[in-house]
């Protein structure tokens, strides 16, 4: 609506009196006043609203006001009939908008912990807008619904075969968007689920070996599976019903795969197999994107129109350091080479970071903030003791978890960190938005040994299940429910670390 503003013009200029509006010495029409009222922002209204009472009902035109609210990025799916005074609506989205940041900082709302003590150890965990899917070593897939605090969501059912009697194989991996839930098992089996059909699978296909990555398309149907020397990518046809796509033969095990987003015609998969990153297309089966030997690829993630990928040196590059390497995916050219690091690049975050920008995680403990324009780190935020495990970032924070179990969420500008929270295992998924953010705490034992001599299932200790955490900064709720458990007390003061935790030592209710 925002590109035919002219519409506006003649579809309220009819609801004002005025039909002509004083500009010094001339007199202009209502809609042409409005044309250039257009151009003005919040503050230059306030003021042109203090000349007199024609321009003041010129510059508190619904029209306007509409479009500044739509500019800054809030209520972009309604209509100008939705509200009756777009001033009040954006003046209440800034409003909600800062006390959403206060939260943030100061940790205040509401968290709750995702358990599923049936599940056994956790295994997998990926989120979708507030939707949860995680994946156990009994063989059980289970979702969550974080916006509505539903915890009682469905077990998604696997597909059952003649030879199901004994027990499932564990869930290598689970993704999720905004319509399809998808799993993979130890087995090599790969189950799909629509999130509007019911618990049962829709589609379900086989692969002769352990499957060593899984990727899902941010929107749309579209699976990609690794598995050996073998990638394959599925779809739904025309009529609805699943076949393969396209089956790739590469000549090394694939570690990294994901899936082009906003490609909807032919898919494009990128597979980072040891030290060969290939760009996997209908047209072009099997393109190297990049290739250099003895560079093994420690981390992938990819946008609309770009691919980046951290590289480790060593043997006789000794001297030079690892760094993060951003391909163009029209030209397969290499556009940049940043960092300079010793430590191993662990994770990257490109696709939902801001425009232009690039976050990482390394071995080295540190967090580092690229502009694609430049080849330095903007930022870098000494963070984790062993190493930054995920990591996302938007305008102004950044959230991190490490090895050690520690998330941390981070003031970018400022680079000091807000607050923390540990929890015993390597967080391996880290999800946020303006309002939620979610954190997986995953073990790397999934059959440990020695938890209890006296529980036949020895992996039934919640210390060694693992963990899921949701955050809800929107919801305003006293201190001493808002946060964790860690130390709770009666008394009133607080002392201590102002994290909304009472400290009254000795009578801590822990």
């Amino acid at each position: 609506m925002l590109n035919k503003p002219n519409e506006f013009f003649l579809l309220l200029s009819f609801q004002n009196e005025i039909n002509e509006v004083p500009f010094f010495d001339v007199q202009l029409p209502y809609e042409l006043a409005l044309k250039i009222f257009q151009y003005l922002g919040k503050a230059e209204l306030g003021r042109c609203a203090q000349v007199s009472r024609t321009w003041k009902i010129l510059a508190e035109d619904e029209v306007l006001w509409y479009r500044l609210c739509q500019q800054e990025g809030y209520l972009l799916d309604t209509s100008i009939s939705d509200h009756s005074c777009w001033k009040v609506a954006l003046r209440s989205c800034r409003a909600r908008e800062r006390t959403l940041k206060t939260n943030w900082k100061n940790r205040i709302g509401a968290v709750s912990q995702l358990q599923y003590e049936l599940g056994k150890i956790l295994c997998d965990v990926h989120s979708c807008e507030g939707v949860v899917i995680a994946g156990y070593t009994s063989g059980e897939v289970r979702l969550w619904d974080t916006r509505t605090w539903d915890y009682t969501a469905p077990i998604l059912e696997p597909m059952h075969g003649p030879d199901d009697a004994g027990p499932r194989p564990h869930v290598s991996f689970v993704r999720i968007n905004s319509s399809l839930a998808v799993a993979a098992y130890e087995d090599g089996t790969v189950s799909v689920w629509n999130l509007m059909f019911g618990r049962e699978p829709i589609h379900h296909y086989q692969h002769n070996q352990r499957i060593q990555a899984l990727a899902l398309a941010s929107e749309g149907a579209t699976v990609a599976t690794a598995s050996g020397f073998e990638v394959k990518v599925e779809s739904p046809d025309d009529r609805g019903f699943w076949q393969t796509t396209e089956t790739f033969e590469i000549q090394k095990l694939v570690n990294f795969l994901h899936l082009v987003p906003d490609v909807m015609e032919c898919p494009v998969t990128i597979a980072a197999a040891e030290d060969v990153v290939y760009l996997l297309k209908a047209e072009a089966p099997g393109k190297i994107l990049h290739s250099v030997y003895g560079q093994p690829v420690t981390c992938l993630d990819v946008s609309t129109r770009e691919a980046a990928f951290g590289v480790r040196n060593f043997g006789w590059l000794l001297n030079e350091p690892n760094q993060i390497l951003l391909y163009n995916l029209e030209t397969s050219q290499c556009l940049r080479k940043m960092g300079n690091s010793i430590g191993d690049f662990t994770c990257i975050n490109l696709q939902t970071s801001p425009a232009n920008m690039l976050v990482t995680g390394n071995k080295d403990r540190r967090i580092r903030v690229f502009d694609l324009r430049k080849s330095e780190a903007v930022c870098s935020l000494y963070a984790h003791q062993l190493g930054v495990s995920a990591v996302q970032m938007d305008d102004w924070k950044i959230v991190s978890g490490g090895e050690e179990g520690l998330v941390c969420v981070w003031d970018q500008r400022m680079g000091t960190k807000l607050w923390e929270m540990h929890a015993r295992h390597p967080v391996r998924h880290v999800w946020f938005n303006s309002h939620s953010l979610i954190t997986a705490n995953i073990p790397d034992e999934r059959s440990p040994r020695g938890s209890s001599i006296l529980d036949d299932d020895l992996s039934a200790c919640r210390k060694y299940r693992g963990i899921i955490y949701a955050y809800e900064f929107s919801v305003e709720q006293l201190a001493v429910e808002s946060v964790l458990p860690i130390c709770r007390s009666s008394y009133d003061e607080v002392t201590g670390y102002n994290y909304n935790i009472g400290l009254a030592v000795p009578y801590d209710n822990v």
